[in-house]
């Protein structure tokens, strides 16, 4: 199997798709926290009810803190769109940007602080690359109806690729739905870009052995039969943060305090969901912990922000990184700095849009097909 850097073939493709990449000007790189603190906030006074700031569970506490909504990917993008501010300024990642472009009113500007905020597990499965895979798979398989099925962490494009082959997106709590609306109108589903969450799904359905994988990366790895037998087919793709997570993690927590409770996210190996005793969303993490008794102990396999989040929010319950010292932070949600939002704040004020994430408008339709097939379910 081929080795991929995530992180240099991340900044390639964020590149790629977007030439409007502008770096933070250097009066904003050595702003004292408490100086842009107070910048920040009077920023967002000047500007009131024209801007809002959501922040995703992942971003670090300096973001969060100044966010109007802080919560998953699509949620936030909900709220933006009921809300009636000019400007929505995203502390996630491109994809989620897109999103809130994507259901947003088109009087709406939705600006992301640093371009250099993409996913690399979206960037695993780029249209481009679906577009060349998707005549093999359906070379192999000619008389199946496939139906594609793509993660919320994927590009528009992506989105749209699926909406225009009769597919549809999902979310990690609504995977299970997504694949059952599949199959009630075609034979097998292709799921991109996170095979682990697919897996998971199939395991899930009761349909664990009839999966195959398919590597773009890998010519020899691909096995026209296998895809001509299985009923799902799940694409190379993972998300670097939780893919850490091992058995050793949950069997060490345990054996340091037997009545730890371990909740992991399902974008984790099959092994690991297996081993934890429940697995669910970032929302359905929060929410486990939020039902917490005082006193309770829970472990957390996932992005190590919000697991501090949950520490802080709930300091009744003793919430854990699941892997110690050796969790790690989101590298894309890392290049949302808190300068980066003074930075933009202010030149909103100024009358200036900076990094601002539009879909095209073709594009745009499509993936709100996929988008609204989605809330079908």
């Amino acid at each position: 199997m081929v080795t991929l850097d995530t992180a240099d073939l991340d900044t390639e493709l964020s590149l790629f798709k977007y030439d409007n990449l502008e770096q933070l000007p250097p009066r904003y790189r050595d702003l004292e926290a408490d100086q842009r603190t107070a910048r920040i906030e009077a920023a967002l006074e000047e500007l009131g009810d024209d801007v809002v700031v959501l922040g995703h569970n992942y971003q670090r506490r300096e973001i969060v803190e100044h966010a109007d909504f802080v919560g998953d990917s699509y949620q936030l993008s909900v709220e933006a769109a009921e809300s009636d501010a000019k400007y929505v300024v995203f502390g996630g990642v491109t994809f989620m940007a897109e999103s809130a472009d994507i259901i947003t009113d088109d009087d709406q500007t939705v600006i992301l602080p640093s371009m250099e905020a993409s996913c690399p597990m979206a960037g695993m499965a780029e249209a481009l690359q679906v577009d060349a895979a998707w005549a093999e798979i359906t070379a192999a398989a000619p008389d199946a109806d496939i139906v594609p099925i793509t993660y919320m962490n994927s590009y528009a494009d992506l989105k749209a690729f699926c909406a225009d082959q009769g597919g549809l997106v999902c979310t990690s709590s609504n995977a299970h739905r997504a694949f059952e609306w599949a199959f009630e109108r075609g034979d097998k589903v292709l799921f991109l870009p996170d095979k682990h969450l697919g897996e998971n799904t199939a395991h899930r359905l009761g349909m664990e052995d009839q999966i195959a994988e398919w590597d773009p990366w890998d010519p020899e790895g691909k096995d026209p039969a296998e895809v001509a037998e299985s009923d799902i087919i799940c694409w190379e793709g993972y998300c670097q943060v939780h893919e850490r997570f091992r058995v050793e993690h949950i069997e060490q927590i345990r054996a340091e305090d037997p009545d730890a409770n371990v909740i992991v996210h399902p974008e984790c190996r099959r092994e690991v969901v297996e081993a934890a005793d429940r697995a669910g969303s970032t929302a359905e993490i929060c929410r486990t912990v939020e039902a917490a008794d005082p006193g309770d102990t829970w472990a957390i396999g996932t992005e190590i922000h919000l697991t501090n989040h949950l520490q802080r929010w709930h300091p009744e319950v003793n919430v854990l990184p699941l892997c110690g010292e050796a969790c790690m932070d989101c590298n894309a949600m890392r290049q949302i700095d808190p300068n980066y939002l003074a930075w933009v704040l202010e030149e909103l004020v100024e009358g200036r849009e900076r990094n601002v994430i539009e879909v095209a408008p073709e594009e745009k339709a499509l993936a709100k097909i996929a988008l609204d097939r989605m809330l079908e379910v």
